[in-house]
């Protein structure tokens, strides 16, 4: 069975920022706008995961900065089980998206009530 590399969870990070700055760029609803936000954050929650996965921490390595381990069970036999702190930092992006949705929708919906469009060109200050 073939393995996936590091390098396949770098192009899908990529791929993943680069639509979320294209759609941040180009669209002029707030709500895209956000999911454009969501994409790039979900692009550096790939990173972490697969970091976490396929480097080891520089305290485990002496002298040299980074490697990459062996892959399947020769892995788990010389290096021990993946490091966590990728995961756990992922958990935190996680979160912090959660509590971003939730204040830029609040921040959109009062948007809307005012102007009655979430066009973020004709938004400029919520008025009461």
């Amino acid at each position: 069975m073939p393995v996936v590399g590091l390098e396949w969870f770098l192009v899908i990070a990529a791929f993943l920022f680069a639509t979320g700055v294209f759609t941040i760029l180009t669209r002029k609803n707030a709500v895209s706008i956000l999911m454009g936000v969501e994409l790039i954050l979900n692009a550096a929650n790939v990173n972490l995961v697969a970091f976490s996965r396929f480097v080891k921490p520089a305290a485990t390595l002496g002298p040299q900065s980074v490697e990459f381990p062996l892959q399947g069970s020769a892995a788990h036999a010389v290096y021990g089980q993946p490091w966590i702190a990728g995961n756990v930092f992922a958990a935190f992006v996680i979160v912090l998206a959660a509590a971003e949705a939730a204040v830029a929708l609040g921040l959109i919906l009062g948007i809307y009530r005012t102007a009655g469009d979430v066009d973020v060109d004709e938004a400029t200050a919520l008025k009461g």
